[in-house]
């Protein structure tokens, strides 16, 4: 490398117009002058407004983020790195993590999605874990309703085909098994559709990577892709709220190759096979640039580059777009002096671009030339540990809505009216046919869930789980369990209650497999954090999710913070999303969701402890039924016992242990009638169950009540006793024998009185075809 020279000035002058075009503040600009002694060139100044963004610093969400907890005896890395990583026993580790990829999405779904897959797989092989699966977390404005406009509909519909299918077309061609995940529909995501990508991937544990760059004069090698334009700007992009002209921002979009990225895991878990590679980082958000700086930060030293050598798909880019591109299927590597030809010949082995491009310095520093020529010079801290830190004012948040039902919500349910009864089976054919809750076969067939033959239960399980083919040391196979979860509408009602409920239901879902659950990644998508009251729902999510996280062990390694999800001022339900992993001893002991044969005691294990009438009713308000059949939305989301749920999850798991249940399944979304119908569908097993709700309660509606901690299992009438034991071992908790498994008919009776009665087959048809019946008349409309 050259001797290092003043950078050399770029005809430019820094105006307000070209801060604002940056994103950067006037302030913010000043600190930029004050960390280099003199005004940035424009290639810096480009580096500094990606590595400052949103997207990048977390400037308003990091002083929060501290209050998470994130260590246990089974974490190896917490948040820091590209994902965490735990310990899973038999010396296996997996590293997991859950990003966004909302806005760009919204610009050009079909590669936003492909690219959002593709950036969270590198993040996990860049550790040296081959991706074991992947999940989504998709959130949609509707594709049906009654008085929303047919163009908004077919533009909601848009997104939808082309977010799945990019979800689908990459993970499908990288070859790994897509396990489901969640897919939900309200208004609020129309114009910010939410696309939150997690992936997990298994590496021994004595075997993993770091990010980190290390080793004066040890070259830094460019693998990958060619270089392009696109991307150009897409943290920055990522990190402002869409107004009119934003889908003008497709050149913001990366383009991503599935196949180029499968090359790319064989050639990076070669080359770090070879003890010749020394760090290794993605080239995500900011490209070269976070690269670049990060790894000679986290290793207190810094990386001299001459761009010029970087491998380049278009002519003529500039040293500004060469450093901000996001191009994807690029990694930054650093080796070892002398063996670097070793990590060369396994790329070419493998038809890559693989280029020394700089080197490792003792100043840390970030140095980038350009035809010879220093164009950028800033200490790596300015970029990483001193980038903007806001206490931005927290506010206060309270939903606009009644806490108590309207008159005609309680009309409409017959609540003061004990004689006449409404028609809870049409309610229910209602619901299983509702967008929230239908069958999502339409997205999950277009995943492909067994490649790698790992996979043991995938799309349309209460969780996905996978076997650790190596594992056991010749005993039982382990098993990992995941799950994802978020209910935007509960954290708009109450955002740190609806926070503990992601938390609470997404690591129930994996309890009901038999896993334990042990670690959290979470992906929170919020508006414009420059309003005191988004600030509010930040800050009291993240509360709830350290209380829940701390009273049911599952410490959070990472994850991702999307904010600025709002459309011309209108911002999205707060909406966290939490991905749980959990272990099992023995995978063969995992449980499945559905009912397995007729003929099986159901059980419903619930808190001991239940609210007065008055209080269940304000709960009902944030319900699916209050949605979809009241057209109404008020109260508070349910109330949730975190004791009680810890006691639920352990005695799940002690239960599949011990192999006493054929099934377990949570209830959620539509209550424990939904619950019951979803049972029944994968073996189109019936169900005949009684349910005593007491003579004080008027009608059935609570057959749709969402509350919390409560599942239901079956198991052989003659082990009703020992599960009524077990269960019994742990406090606030009760167990009540609800009827039995039958043959094609559904039935429930609510204080001896028959509510609901059909068969299987017909709700079965409503529930499995109504998306892609909806998504048809879009279309055709």
């Amino acid at each position: 490398m050259k001797p290092v020279a003043a950078v050399a000035p770029e005809p430019t002058t820094v105006t307000p117009e070209l801060l604002a075009q940056h994103s950067i503040t006037a302030e913010e600009y000043a600190r930029i002058e004050e960390a280099l002694g003199r005004t940035p060139s424009l290639t810096e100044l480009g580096i500094y407004s990606v590595m400052w963004s949103e997207h990048c610093s977390y400037k308003s969400s990091r002083v929060h983020l501290k209050r998470l907890p994130t260590k246990s005896d089974r974490v190896v890395q917490g948040p820091g790195e590209n994902a965490g990583i735990i310990d899973v026993g038999d010396g296996w580790a997996c590293a997991f993590k859950i990003e966004s990829h909302n806005h760009p999405s919204y610009i050009e779904p079909f590669q936003g999605a492909t690219t959002g897959v593709g950036g969270i797989l590198r993040d996990i092989f860049t550790m040296n874990a081959r991706p074991f699966a992947v999940m989504d977390s998709l959130r949609f404005g509707p594709i049906a309703g009654e008085g929303i406009p047919q163009e908004l509909l077919h533009k909601n519909h848009t997104i939808v085909e082309g977010v799945v299918s990019g979800v689908a077309s990459y993970g499908n061609c990288f070859g790994v098994p897509n396990l489901g995940g969640e897919t939900k529909f309200e208004e609020c995501y129309s114009g910010n559709p939410l696309v939150n990508a997690f992936a997990l991937g298994l590496v021994r544990r004595d075997e993993i990577f770091y990010a980190k760059a290390t080793g004066i004069g040890n070259p830094v090698i460019y693998v990958g892709a060619k270089t392009g334009r696109d991307g150009i700007h897409g943290a920055t992009m990522a990190s402002e709220e869409f107004k009119e002209g934003s889908e003008q921002k497709r050149p913001n979009v990366q383009v991503g190759d599935p196949f180029m990225e499968k090359l790319l895991l064989e050639g990076c878990i070669e080359a770090m096979a070879t003890g010749a590679v020394l760090g290794i980082q993605d080239m995500g958000a900011a490209g070269l640039t976070c690269s670049t700086c990060e790894m000679g930060a986290r290793g207190g030293v810094g990386l001299d580059v001459e761009l010029d050598l970087v491998p380049q798909r278009e002519t003529g880019m500039s040293a500004y777009e060469t450093m901000l591109s996001e191009s994807q299927e690029r990694m930054l590597l650093v080796a070892e002096k002398g063996r670097e030809n070793e990590v060369l010949e396994v790329f070419k082995k493998w038809g890559l671009d693989a280029v020394i491009v700089g080197t490792v310095i003792a100043e840390p520093r970030l140095r980038i030339r350009h035809h010879g020529v220093l164009v950028a010079d800033i200490p790596n801290q300015s970029l990483t540990d001193d980038a903007p830190l806001y206490h931005r004012p927290v506010g206060e948040w309270k939903a606009p809505v009644q806490m108590e039902p309207t008159r005609s919500a309680l009309d409409k349910l017959g609540y003061e009216d004990r004689v006449q009864q409404r028609n809870y089976a049409d309610d229910l054919r209602l619901l299983l046919g509702a967008e929230n809750i239908c069958s999502k076969r339409w997205v999950h067939e277009q995943y492909d869930s067994m490649v790698q033959t790992n996979t043991v239960q995938g799309p349309g399980c209460e969780a996905g789980v996978m076997r650790i083919k190596d594992s056991g040391n010749g005993g039982p196979q382990r098993g990992l369990a995941m799950a994802l979860d978020g209910n935007g509408r509960w954290c708009y009602l109450d955002p740190k209650l609806g926070a503990e409920h992601a938390v609470a239901e997404a690591a129930r879902k994996v309890a009901c497999t038999g896993a334990t659950p042990v670690a959290a990644t979470n992906c929170l998508n919020f508006g414009n954090p420059e309003k005191p009251e988004i600030m509010a729902q930040l800050s009291a999510a993240i509360d709830g999710i350290a209380e829940a996280c701390i009273a049911l062990g599952t410490p959070v390694t990472g994850g991702n913070v999307s904010l600025y999800n709002e459309t011309r001022g209108e911002g999205i339900y707060p909406t966290p999303v939490l991905g749980i992993v959990g272990i099992i001893d023995d995978v063969t002991t995992a449980l499945p969701s559905a009912f397995q044969a007729p003929g099986h005691a159901v059980l419903l294990i619930s808190p001991e402890k239940i609210g007065t009438i008055e209080e269940r009713l304000r709960e009902f308000g944030s319900s699916e039924y209050a949605k979809q059949v009241l057209g109404e939305l008020w109260g508070v989301p349910p109330s949730l016992d975190l004791a009680v749920e810890a006691s639920l999850q352990k005695a799940l798991s002690q239960l599949a242990a011990a192999k006493l249940l054929h099934s377990a399944r949570d209830i959620s979304d539509g209550g424990i009638a939904v619950a019951l119908a979803e049972g029944c569908f994968e073996h189109n097993v019936g169900v005949s169950v009684k349910l005593l709700e007491g003579a004080d309660l008027p009608h059935a509606w609570p057959l749709f009540q969402e509350s919390a901690s409560q599942v239901i299992v079956t198991c052989d009438e003659s082990a009703v006793g020992k599960v009524r034991a077990l269960v019994a071992a742990f406090d606030g908790l009760r167990v009540d024998h609800l009827g039995e498994t039958v043959a094609d008919q559904f039935e429930i009776a609510v204080n001896r009185h028959p509510v609901i009665r059909d068969n299987v087959t017909g709700l079965k048809n409503r529930w499995a075809h109504a998306l892609e019946g909806a998504l048809r008349e879009v279309v055709t409309a």
